[in-house]
């Protein structure tokens, strides 16, 4: 009996370690782990092909949770708004709507850059002008010439805990994956002063976050353990997410229960396994904005969409660990660590990866948020 509860607790603690971040992509090597592309999608009578196609990459976009907090309505042809789904909010880590929105602007990204590898040229305008409002941005859509892009990279795209190499990123890749960031993306290699007090304070807010009842209930809420659930939801956090596999992937896969997530043995054991994890991978970038307006945060999002594909390009494995950004504590240790006023909005822990897992976290289908004229 002890040996089986040491083996749940073990499985549930890797859970708690690389559940929380706010940009999840996922990948398992179980062959009971759905992947992604097993999950049927519906079309829309209502749009055309390549729109569909442009809206199903879009939302490959990455989110806290894995939350999608995305719902497009289509007010006629080529005119449609990107809204913030208020049932997908995650208040206790996000209360302010900050991740959302940086969410929200990595979706227009891989719709823009979508758009333009069909022939079309989309155009975004930030409309909302308060982080609580619905309406966010307003995309036209207009025929135009072809703009290739290697969309591959939208369905490649994912986050990456495990892995990571310890040796520092090379100037040329650094120079490749910082091209569209506009000066607001900073890289500490592993061993610098900077990064040692990046992942110090890291561990520390994942170890108090971990234990606020709050933001661990919000996690539990989309935990998506069995299979049956991550059919139903096409949402949330799965045990591949995780990069649990092997035996405690199926333990947990088939006896796991979410509120086992919320016992203090498991919450300690997540955290120790954080703060080892945040000793790995060969630095951490810090992205940071103009400002905090929707529109900064909407740029923002964009600029780091587009950067995260250029890291799955270069084979460097990204992982937001955004608790220090979510504590208190946590914002004030980095931002005196720069000696000057900063708009932190990414701290991401990277590193080269050997072998690129696939991913294989859900997305809902089309019909599930985005809705036609009719509706409107």
């Amino acid at each position: 009996m002890n040996s089986r509860r040491n083996f749940m607790k073990g499985a549930m603690a890797a859970g708690l370690a690389f559940a929380a971040g706010p940009l999840l992509a996922a990948c398992a090597s179980h062959p009971q782990a759905l992947r992604r592309e097993a999950l049927p999608d519906n079309s829309l009578s209502f749009l055309e092909g390549p729109e569909q196609e442009m809206l199903h990459l879009a939302s490959l976009a990455p989110s806290g949770h894995n939350s999608q907090p995305w719902k497009v309505r289509v007010a006629g042809p080529g005119r449609w708004m990107v809204e913030a789904d208020s049932a997908r909010r995650l208040p206790a880590v996000d209360p302010e709507n900050r991740e959302l929105l940086l969410s929200l602007g990595a979706f227009v990204e891989n719709l823009s850059l979508a758009a333009g590898s069909l022939g079309f040229r989309a155009e975004a305008e930030t409309m909302a002008e308060g982080r609580g409002d619905g309406d966010i941005v307003r995309i036209s859509l207009f025929p135009d010439r072809r703009r290739p892009f290697p969309v591959e990279l939208m369905r490649l795209r994912r986050t990456v805990k495990k892995g990571q190499a310890s040796r520092e990123i090379s100037s040329k890749d650094l120079k490749a994956l910082f091209r569209h960031m506009e000066g607001f993306a900073h890289y500490f290699p592993r061993g610098s002063r900077h990064a040692s007090c990046i992942r110090d304070a890291t561990a520390e807010a994942f170890r108090t976050q971990s234990f606020r009842d709050d933001a661990q209930k919000e996690l539990v809420r989309w935990l998506r353990l069995s299979n049956r659930s991550v059919i139903e939801h096409r949402d949330g956090l799965t045990v591949a997410g995780m990069e649990i596999s092997g035996a405690p992937g199926w333990y947990l896969r088939n006896f796991g229960k979410p509120e086992d997530f919320l016992k203090h043995s498991f919450r300690e054991q997540g955290a120790d396994l954080a703060a080892k994890t945040a000793a790995e991978g060969g630095g951490w970038i810090v992205v940071t904005s103009r400002g905090d307006s929707v529109s900064d945060l909407i740029e923002t999002g964009r600029r780091f969409e587009r950067m995260a594909l250029e890291a799955r390009a270069l084979g460097i494995g990204i992982h937001p660990m955004t608790q220090v950004l979510e504590e208190a504590t946590g914002q004030d240790v980095i931002a005196a660590s720069h000696g000057r006023p900063m708009h932190l909005q990414f701290v991401l822990r990277a590193g080269y990866v050997e072998k690129y897992p696939k991913p294989v976290s859900p997305r809902r289908p089309l019909p599930s948020f985005v809705r036609g004229p009719a509706a409107v």
